[in-house]
């Protein structure tokens, strides 16, 4: 099918175009060798950030449709009840006499009669008019409930699509890096693996206060690309686990995470502030004061403190409160 083999080709493009190939098999130097496995994982934490990204896209999609479909459900079913009232107004009007004044002048045995019969016919009309108004509306709303319900069903299959497509991509990276990581010598690992003297501070009042505390608490446990914790975690999870203890929700993941709150700059940044890494805002650690912070960095290291700006460039720090 033509458009089997297009998603096949995209595929093919998408995973060529982000996969970093391995080295070769000549012998490198050490430092080398951990660069390389260091540029491996920051290519697999940004795969992983796009992935469950996409997975966002396509579960919002999803609740657009749900909520579009009940819509409809509602509307046709309000349409009906007032059908069946316009249905119900026509029947009883005067047992079929014809609602205009020549009617209610020959059928009026006074004058006052006639007045009271027209006051009669002008209720009915009225509700019979408000009747079919509100069925009409009912059916209008039901109508762009099912176009909206239409639109919403097409993104969440190209949302779809797009999570297959970020997961592959991501899975394939991931792998590479797992592999480069286990050509590493064993002492290149021991120094990953060292979370150093674990860091406690007086935190400041409030939530960022609380979140700090929480993320200072996860030290030494270990990073698993696309983590939610509580036993391991990826960058973002730390961060949004963090400000959850505190009562404040955010998002999920690095992109969205660099657009919460107020930007501040770097001589500004204070404890409890997030610090958004590198051209893409791919990774995210949290200030622990005007030197450090505290961060999920990748596979093979545990959550540790470092200083804010060997991490890597910063891209921008947010103040999520205050």
């Amino acid at each position: 099918m033509p458009g089997r083999a297009a998603r096949t080709t995209a595929l093919a493009a998408v995973i060529a175009a982000t996969v970093v190939s391995m080295p070769s098999a000549h012998a490198q130097p050490a430092d080398d060798a951990l660069k390389v496995y260091n540029d491996l994982t920051r290519e697999a934490e940004k795969l992983s950030q796009d992935h469950l990204k996409a997975q966002g896209d396509l579960s919002r999609a999803n609740g657009i449709v749900v909520a579009a479909t009940e819509a409809e459900k509602k509307a046709l079913a309000e349409s009906e009840q007032f059908r069946g009232q316009v249905d119900t107004l026509t029947e009883a009007t005067f047992e079929g006499a014809r609602l205009n004044d020549l009617s209610a002048f020959l059928t009026s045995s006074s004058q006052q009669d006639f007045l009271e019969r027209m006051q009669a016919m002008n209720i009915i009309a009225a509700d019979q008019n408000e009747a079919v108004s509100r069925m009409n509306a009912t059916l209008a709303a039901a109508t762009k409930a099912r176009t909206d319900a239409a639109t919403a069903a097409s993104a969440a299959e190209k949302f779809a699509a797009d999570v297959s497509t970020r997961k592959v991509a991501m899975e394939q990276q991931v792998s590479t890096a797992r592999t480069k990581y286990q050509s590493l010598s064993a002492p290149q690992k021991q120094t990953l693996a060292s979370t150093g003297p674990k860091v406690t501070v007086n935190a400041p009042a409030g939530a960022a206060g609380v979140a700090l505390t929480f993320a200072l608490g996860e030290q030494g446990k270990p990073y698993v690309f696309g983590s939610n914790g509580p036993n391991s975690w990826d960058c973002s999870s730390l961060m949004q686990a963090a400000y959850r203890a505190a009562g404040v929700s955010i998002p999920r993941v690095t992109y969205d995470q660099a657009k919460v709150g107020r930007g501040v700059g770097r001589g500004e940044v204070a404890p409890g502030d997030l610090i958004i890494y590198y051209a893409g805002q791919s990774h995210v650690a949290m200030a622990v004061d005007g030197t450090r912070a505290v961060h999920a960095s990748t596979e093979g290291v545990p959550v540790k403190i470092a200083n804010i700006d060997s991490i890597g460039p910063i891209s921008v720090i947010r103040r999520v409160v205050g």
